[in-house]
């Protein structure tokens, strides 16, 4: 007979088939703690010496391979002498992850996020429901200090992402009705989460609400203007501009935001640059322009942002969108020219650039980090955007640091850097500015002499 384990709540071991068999339930709250903590495994073996210390958190016993021994005969007798043995790696529960909760509820929430991004939302639905239903309460909860244990942090947040994607899922279907109270309770709890704050305005607007979801646009709106310092997402004004179009729709959509300066000039030449840097940025999510100072690295780096911002694309790495602009939340240069330190001056100049404001100390989160990278990271988080780093050869250590927590911490973020030297940040990809061609320096120098001086000729 298969035994399947939970631990998603109070541990237990369920026989499978169930039929008449009731869960077994062992006795005790070291004993549970060992089921636990051996379910935790996933069926690998666990060193006695590591097990002993999470059962006995803060307070060993005096020989505790004799305690472990005896406490692995008890929780034999509980569940079954052939569900627990030894092997030369330590003890391990005879099972296979999918029939330990924890790790079946992990599979069919990711299996939920995969069709919910590109199949039926009928099937999304059911993995998310048969997810939700082996939640039945805190994760290695009968495990001492299981509340920091990491797989207990994962599957918390696994059953955040199950919730969403099961309220997604029920909008998809049309059950708006249904999903409100879900979506009211994951917005109220993370009022700060824009996409999750979409969800709720989206699910409200669904429900035929519309009076009542433009009300919790604007008290989103005042909220991140409160305490990020920062107005709401492409995503979230989106929104916004459809609610106020009314059910039938219309009107124009709302600008991409950024701060893309004007060209005043003409591109000359770099046509095979231009076209090697936008399919870079299509695929790689760091890519840095090298070259000596005057080479054209920074009209370059505009041209090709703003090539890669007007196309629709899907790369590789879920920066880019199926439809619409490749960069819903815009796309952003900043300059760091300016900047004379290695310190915080870098991430100062580029949340300047961003627009973000530092929230007044009487309005800050609890717990919101004052520090600009910090402030600059949770910012990012959940944008789709595309930031130029500009001149970054002079703070190079600074800008290098930077760019590698924003690419770690926030993966809707593409960067496209300039400098005289390459950043050295994992997954850089360098491309080379060299002098133009002759042909087109000559029609470079000719359009800027005649620019400058009438009648100029080369």
């Amino acid at each position: 007979m298969i035994i399947r384990y939970r631990v998603l709540g109070p541990a237990r071991a369920v026989p499978h088939p169930g039929g008449a068999d009731a869960p077994l339930v062992p006795g005790g709250a070291r004993v549970r703690a060992l089921l636990t903590a051996l379910a935790a495994a996933g069926g690998r073996p666990v060193p006695p010496a590591v097990l002993a210390a999470q059962v006995w958190t803060g307070e060993p016993p005096r020989d505790p391979p004799a305690a472990l021994q005896a406490l692995v005969g008890r929780l034999r007798k509980a569940i079954g002498r052939e569900a627990v043995e030894l092997t030369p790696g330590g003890y391990r529960l005879v099972t296979a992850p999918d029939e330990v909760d924890l790790f079946r509820f992990d599979a069919l929430t990711a299996d939920g996020l995969a069709v919910l991004d590109e199949g039926p939302p009928a099937e999304a639905a059911r993995l998310f429901g048969e997810a939700l239903e082996l939640w039945q309460g805190p994760p290695l909860a009968d495990l001492p200090d299981g509340e920091r244990h990491p797989l207990a942090v994962r599957a918390r947040q696994r059953h955040a992402e199950a919730r969403r994607g099961a309220v997604a899922a029920a909008l998809a279907l049309g059950r708006a009705d249904a999903a409100l109270p879900e979506a009211a309770a994951l917005a109220a709890a993370e009022p700060l989460d824009e996409p999750l704050q979409t969800l709720w305005i989206r699910a409200l607007a669904a429900s035929g609400r519309e009076a009542a979801a433009l009300a919790a646009y604007e008290e989103v709106r005042v909220r991140l203007a409160e305490r990020l310092g920062t107005d709401p997402g492409a995503g979230l004004r989106a929104l916004h501009t459809e609610l106020l179009a009314g059910p039938s729709g219309g009107g124009d959509a709302p600008p991409v935001p950024g701060n893309l300066p004007a060209r005043l000039t003409s591109f000359v030449g770099r046509g095979d640059d231009l076209a090697d840097v936008t399919a870079a940025l299509s695929s790689r999510r760091l890519v840095t322009l090298v070259g000596p100072g005057g080479a054209g690295k920074t009209r370059l780096a505009l041209e090709a942002a703003d090539t890669a911002g007007a196309t629709s694309t899907t790369g590789t790495t879920g920066t880019t969108g199926a439809t619409g602009a490749a960069y819903p939340d815009g796309v952003w240069i900043a300059e760091l020219a300016p900047v004379r330190d290695g310190g915080t001056a870098a991430a100062d100049a580029v949340l300047a650039a961003l627009g973000v404001r530092e929230p007044p100390l009487a309005v800050r989160a609890p717990g919101q980090a004052a520090d600009p990278l910090a402030r600059l990271v949770e910012h990012c988080r959940q944008r789709r955007m595309l930031l130029i780093v500009d001149n970054c050869e002079h703070v190079v250590g600074a800008a290098a640091g930077l760019v590698a927590r924003v690419l770690e911490s926030c993966p809707g973020v593409t960067v496209l850097a300039t400098s005289r030297e390459p950043l050295g940040v994992p997954g850089e990809l360098v491309r080379p500015v060299g002098p133009l061609h002759r042909d087109a320096a000559l029609r470079l120098l000719g359009e800027r002499g005649a620019a400058a001086r009438p009648g100029f000729t080369v």
